[in-house]
């Protein structure tokens, strides 16, 4: 792994209220070349994440102060980029899911190895300097503006206007609703989408992106008129009643991709269409 002008491989933010195995993987990180800063709780890795630049976060989810979670909440709302890993004692599927659904990008769980530990660390580093390489050569969005629905999305200032509400997305919020904009009622590849935004097609980062995907439905399911047809039965799987096409929504494509799926659109396409074969019909009676 090369290393920055001053020798060293990357910065690390290390949260560990153990501080028996805090010194000891400071110590094997920074014989490696890697500078290390590091906490024994939450919230002064927090208040130290806002003021530093950091290349990757390693920190606990039962912590002082602060848990896990919360801190990896706090640090998404700044950086939705820098990779964070968990080093947890908890095991359980559920600590796992929830992590990864918050935005982690690795979860090792107590005891472990601190060779493997490394390992994937200068993975994950990898594929992020990877990853920022290939975002420098996309071009920059200008500031469009999108209109579906209800909805008016501001590119330039990142916002989602409703008639009910206004809504400040983060960037990578921004990025992904215009590619699906830009795209609307047209499938667009999840692979394309990753590549444009992620950088690369790593598991970890098509976790990511289905993350963001849940924010944005979420957004976008607010309108008054789509909130009538709601389903209501616990035993059914689909939101809407049967037979119900909300206004707007994101499908989802399994094994394909997404899809912005505006309902007024669609109607005007199609009449359109119609319009064209009636059009059709009468040159050929002529």
């Amino acid at each position: 792994m090369s290393t920055n002008t001053n020798g060293v491989k990357a910065r690390v933010m290390l949260v560990e209220d153990n501080q028996n195995l805090r010194s000891v993987l400071k110590e094997y990180f920074e014989a490696l070349r890697y500078s290390v800063d590091d906490f024994n709780n939450g919230i002064s890795a927090a208040t130290s994440f806002s003021k530093n630049k950091y290349d990757i976060c390693i920190f606990d989810i039962i912590m002082q102060g602060k848990d896990g979670y919360t801190l990896l909440e706090e640090i998404r709302q700044i950086d939705e980029d820098v990779p964070v890993v968990f080093l947890t004692a908890k095991s359980e599927k559920e600590y796992k899911i929830k992590a990864f659904r918050l935005g982690c990008d690795d979860y090792i769980t107590k005891p472990f190895s601190t060779e493997e530990l490394l390992l994937r660390m200068e993975a994950i580093l990898r594929r992020t300097k990877k990853a920022k390489k290939v975002k420098a050569l996309i071009p920059k969005p200008t500031g469009s503006i999108y209109k579906f629905g209800r909805f008016t999305f501001d590119n330039g200032s990142m916002q989602l206007i409703h008639p009910t509400l206004t809504r400040s997305l983060t960037r990578k919020e921004a990025e992904l609703l215009r590619v699906l904009c830009e795209h609307k009622n047209k499938l667009i590849q999840r692979e394309i989408i990753l590549r444009q935004i992620w950088g690369n097609e790593e598991y970890t980062a098509s976790r990511s992106m289905d993350v963001f995907i849940t924010k944005l439905r979420a957004y976008i399911s607010i309108d008054p008129e789509d909130e009538k047809h709601l389903n209501t039965d616990p035993k059914s799987k689909n939101r809407y009643e049967e037979g119900y096409e909300p206004t707007v929504e994101i499908k989802n494509v399994h094994g394909s991709g997404f899809l912005l799926k505006v309902r007024e659109d669609m109607d005007v396409n199609n009449e359109t269409e119609k319009n064209g074969e009636s059009g059709d019909t009468n040159t050929d009676n002529n």
